[in-house]
């Protein structure tokens, strides 16, 4: 078999919902539609080099990689200017879209759950997580967390060193599926 297949195998075979295709994923950089019009923050405190901000979310949004995000620190509600921390969900049996962020590193708090995360060019290595690990994953490695509970949500703590680091999400299409650039070599 080779390595596409392989890839396409090992997806199907970690469990339902993982071999999707992309139409089936969820929409990117939309906004949960369900929030009222007010901020998804509250922030106490006024952004400046002598200032502690606090932020207090107030609702989710929908993040580019599909999952619901409650949105921390960032540049735009904090004067934050080299990094981002959000609380991130992964539903029962649900998965983030394939993506990579363009240069920023993520550092992850797993607090509840555990998580299966596919890495690498072809989504083929992967490693698992439970509450209290942390992970580092490098700038620019594409990957997909998927949460292995069928009953009950994951929830991380997510830091990057981006203070917009939605912005900089790349949605990744695994080599051999639709809308990929490239192909797993064999």
């Amino acid at each position: 078999m080779g390595r596409i297949g392989a890839c396409l195998l090992g997806l199907a075979l970690a469990g339902p919902g993982l071999a999707r295709p992309a139409s089936a994923h969820p929409p990117l950089a939309q906004a949960d539609p369900g929030a009222a019009a007010a901020p998804a923050v509250q922030v106490m405190g006024t952004p400046g080099p002598d200032s502690i901000v606090t932020v207090r979310p107030r609702s989710s949004i929908t993040s580019r990689q599909g999952l619901k995000q409650f949105v921390g620190i960032s540049g735009a509600n904090s004067g934050a200017r080299g990094l981002s921390m959000n609380r991130v969900v992964i539903p029962p049996g649900g998965r983030a879209a394939p993506h990579s962020h363009v240069g920023s590193e993520s550092a992850i708090y797993l607090l509840t759950g555990t998580v299966k995360t596919f890495y690498g060019t072809c989504l083929e290595k992967t490693v698992t997580n439970r509450a209290g690990d942390f992970l580092f994953i490098p700038a620019g490695v594409p990957h997909m967390p998927v949460n292995l509970s069928s009953r009950e949500p994951a929830i991380a703590l997510v830091a990057r060193n981006d203070a917009n680091e939605q912005e900089n999400v790349i949605p990744h299409a695994a080599p051999g599926t639709a809308g990929a650039a490239t192909a797993c070599p064999r």
